[in-house]
C-alpha cells in the first residue's frame, strides 16, 4: 500500500490487488466512475471475475499486478500492468502494456495509479509501455476518444471524457487509432462488387458453421484469423486455448448462421463471426446474472428482441490480400448473413475494430455505405 498526500488535496491510497475482496473492490470501481454517463453498459459481475482469475487463457502467457486508489476511504480509480510474452517474442522483450483503467478526473489519483503501473513494469526491465489492454490485444482494447454519445457493443470499451487528457498529463502519446463503423443490414452491395463477386462465384462457396465439429472448425477459423492478422500492427496471435475458450462462450448465443465460412476451390479461406449486441440486454441487469438477470437474456436471444450486432472477428487468408479474389471474399462474408440477422430483428451491425491505416478495409466498407462513428487510442510512453 501506497499513500500520496498533496496539501489540501485529500490523501490517495493506492492498494495492490491480492485478495477475494480485494478483486471485488477492482471489479466495482467502474459504477464508481460512470454513475452519471447513460451510456456506460455495466459488465457481468461473474464474467469479469472469470476474466480476471487463473482460469483465464491469457494467464499461460503473460503476468499482470492490479490496483486500486483509495480517497477518503472511497474506491477512486484502478489499473492493471501485465506483460505477455508472446507479446514480447515479437516485439521485443522490453514491453508490457497497462490496462483495465478507470478513473475519476482526478490528476493527482491518476498520475498515482500510473505511477505503480510503471514502476511495476519498470522492476521487471520494461521500458517501452502501452495500453490500455484489457488484458490483451485480443480483447477489449483503447480509450474511447470520439462517439460518446452512444453506447458501447458487445465486447467493446466505453470511456469517460478525461482519459485522453490525463494520459497526455502524464507524457503518453496517441500509438494506434481503431476505428468502429455502423451500417443498416439492408444495405446493397454496390454493382461494381457484384460484378467481381460474379467473376469468382464457380471457385467461391460461402457455408455455415457445422456444429458437429465444432472444436474443428474453430481451430480451422483460428488458423485464418492468425495467418489474416499477422502483417497487422500490435498483431498476438491466438493460442488454441484462448480461441477455443473463446469459442465455448458462444457456443449457446451464436446461431449457426452468424459464422460465415467462405472456401476456395473447397478450402477455408474466409470468416465472419457476428454476434448479437447482448449488452442491450446487459445494460438493464446492473451486472447481475442473478436472481433473474440470466431469464432476460435468454429471453431476449429466444424472442428475437436484440436490434444491433458486431462483427468482432473476420479475417481473409494472407494469400488474397490486395487482390480481386480477397475484395470478393471480404464482400460476401459480409454479406452472407444478412438475411438471417433481418429474420432474427437484427437493423444495424458494427464492425469494429479496424485499424485507422488498413485502408482495404475502410474502402470495402465506404463503398457499402458503413459509417464511421467511434474512435479508440492505444497510447505508449518509453519508461
Amino acid at each position: 500500500m501506497t499513500k500520496h498526500d498533496k496539501p489540501g488535496n485529500p490523501l490517495v491510497t493506492v492498494r495492490p490487488v491480492m485478495t477475494y475482496r480485494d478483486m471485488s473492490k477492482f471489479i466495482d470501481v467502474p459504477w464508481h466512475i460512470y454513475t452519471n454517463d447513460p451510456m456506460w453498459v455495466p459488465p457481468l459481475r461473474l464474467e469479469r471475475r472469470f476474466h480476471f482469475s487463473r482460469y483465464n487463457p491469457f494467464f499461460k502467457h503473460g503476468e499482470w499486478q492490479a490496483w486500486v486508489a483509495f480517497q477518503d476511504g472511497r474506491p477512486v480509480g484502478r489499473i492493471s500492468a501485465q506483460i505477455d510474452s508472446l507479446h514480447q517474442e515479437r516485439y521485443g522483450t522490453d514491453s508490457g502494456h497497462f490496462g483495465l483503467m478507470e478513473c475519476i478526473d482526478n490528476s493527482e489519483v491518476f498520475a498515482a495509479l500510473m505511477l505503480h503501473a510503471e514502476a511495476w513494469l519498470a522492476s521487471r526491465q520494461i521500458r517501452r509501455i502501452s495500453g490500455p489492454f484489457n488484458l490483451s490485444i485480443n480483447q477489449e482494447c483503447g480509450i474511447l476518444v470520439d462517439g460518446f454519445d452512444t453506447p458501447p457493443v458487445i465486447m467493446m470499451p466505453h470511456s469517460a471524457r478525461w482519459y485522453d487528457r490525463l494520459l497526455t498529463e502524464q507524457e503518453y502519446y496517441p500509438a494506434k487509432d481503431l476505428l468502429a463503423y455502423r451500417v443498416r443490414v439492408d444495405f446493397e452491395i454496390p454493382r461494381i462488387m457484384q460484378i467481381l463477386i460474379s467473376r469468382f462465384s464457380s471457385q467461391i462457396t460461402i457455408r455455415t458453421l457445422r456444429r458437429d465439429r465444432f472444436d474443428e472448425e474453430m481451430e480451422m477459423l483460428r488458423d485464418i484469423f492468425n495467418d489474416a492478422w499477422s502483417e497487422n500492427w500490435g498483431f498476438i496471435p491466438f493460442t488454441q486455448e484462448e480461441f477455443a475458450e473463446l469459442g465455448s462462450s458462444l457456443r449457446l448465443l451464436l446461431p449457426d448462421e452468424f459464422i460465415q465460412i467462405a472456401e476456395v476451390n473447397g478450402k477455408p479461406a474466409a470468416f465472419m463471426v457476428g454476434l448479437p449486441n447482448l449488452n442491450e440486454v446487459l445494460a438493464k441487469l446492473n451486472g447481475n446474472l442473478f436472481p433473474f438477470g440470466w431469464l432476460k437474456l435468454i429471453r431476449s436471444i429466444r424472442n428475437h428482441e436484440i436490434r444491433s450486432g458486431r462483427i468482432p472477428l473476420m479475417g481473409v487468408r494472407k494469400q488474397f490480400h490486395n487482390t480481386p479474389m480477397g475484395l470478393a471474399l471480404a464482400c460476401l462474408v459480409i454479406d452472407a448473413p444478412r438475411q438471417a440477422g433481418i429474420a432474427r430483428g437484427i437493423q444495424e451491425v458494427e464492425m469494429s475494430w479496424i485499424l485507422e491505416d488498413n485502408m482495404a478495409m475502410r474502402n470495402i466498407l465506404d463503398h457499402l455505405g458503413c459509417e464511421q462513428y467511434k474512435r479508440y487510442r492505444i497510447y505508449q510512453k518509453i519508461l
